[in-house]
């Protein structure tokens, strides 16, 4: 039975080298299933630059280069096939330096959206950094609080981060406000994510985070038993206020129980030598 003739055995001369070219061209693109139609464009006599522009109009190509579909519709300059590629090529570089598995978002559907919403590469980078901080290098603890505080398992910490519908400085934020919720249950203490949200919002450090915490843990019990003795309501969170500052109501609380004790030392019946006063210097 005879073999099908090829498309390039059945052109001559320079038809030959031009089907040549652009079908090579194109598989650089992995549009190599376009060859029957730049077969075609040959046949009826258009040149290569004509074709090149006519097969952009193709679904193919189209489908292809979505992202410039997207940059069209949100008013961006399309990108030409060289740089839609280099893009891409960056993104790749990323996640293959960030040591990512091969298959993990490397795919041109993967980059579309990115590319279409025009997300740099130095953006891109960002987002692989926080998945790679909050897995591979991340302690238990804030890898629990990802877990507590937004849902986030293991299996799904760099997908989280990678997510295109979120943006990177809220990404970066719920990172950080881990960091702090895993600063107070090491300590024993409960987090939220609002609360931990507002304290990055502020301007804490992780340090002041984890020495604050630390304060906390170890003066919350004494505090705790002391608004019970006085009959009023005193928390983690009243307490929080006043070491962070954040707050003039928890402040107030907590100087109300520093007066009341010293009250009840000034009479002789103080709480001890490990009361309040013990180890508070903040408001005292």
């Amino acid at each position: 039975m005879a073999t099908a003739p090829t498309f390039e055995s059945q052109l001559t001369g320079a038809n030959r080298d031009a089907y040549m070219a652009l079908t090579t061209l194109f598989k650089t693109y992995n549009l190599q299933s376009l060859a029957p139609k730049i077969f075609d464009y040959i046949k009826n006599g258009y040149s290569a630059d004509t074709i090149a522009i006519l097969l952009q109009d193709t679904s193919e190509y189209k489908q292809r280069f979505a992202g410039n579909t997207a940059r069209l519709a949100k008013g961006l300059p399309v990108l030409s096939a060289a740089q839609y590629l280099s893009v891409e090529s960056s993104y790749r570089q990323i996640m293959k330096d960030a040591g990512l598995p091969v298959g993990f978002y490397d795919s041109p559907a993967d980059f579309t959206q990115w590319i279409g919403t025009d997300v740099s590469p130095t953006e891109v980078k960002g987002r692989v950094d926080l998945a790679v901080a909050s897995t591979s290098q991340a302690n238990p603890w804030v890898k629990q609080q990802l877990a507590a505080l937004y849902g986030v398992d293991d299996a799904h910490l760099t997908s989280y981060f990678l997510d295109q519908n979120r943006s990177l400085p809220i990404l970066q934020k719920q990172q950080q406000a881990a960091a702090f919720g895993a600063e107070a249950a090491r300590r024993g203490l409960l987090s939220d994510a609002t609360r931990m949200e507002d304290y990055v919002t502020s301007g804490l450090s992780q340090s002041q985070a984890s020495q604050g915490f630390q304060t906390v843990a170890e003066e919350l019990p004494n505090l705790m038993a002391l608004a019970d003795r006085f009959g009023v309501t005193f928390g983690q969170q009243d307490e929080e206020q006043a070491v962070f500052g954040t707050s003039a109501v928890g402040t107030a609380k907590r100087k109300g129980l520093a007066s009341q004790e010293r009250a009840l030392f000034s009479s002789g019946s103080g709480a001890g030598a490990g009361g309040l006063n013990a180890g508070y210097r903040q408001t005292t």
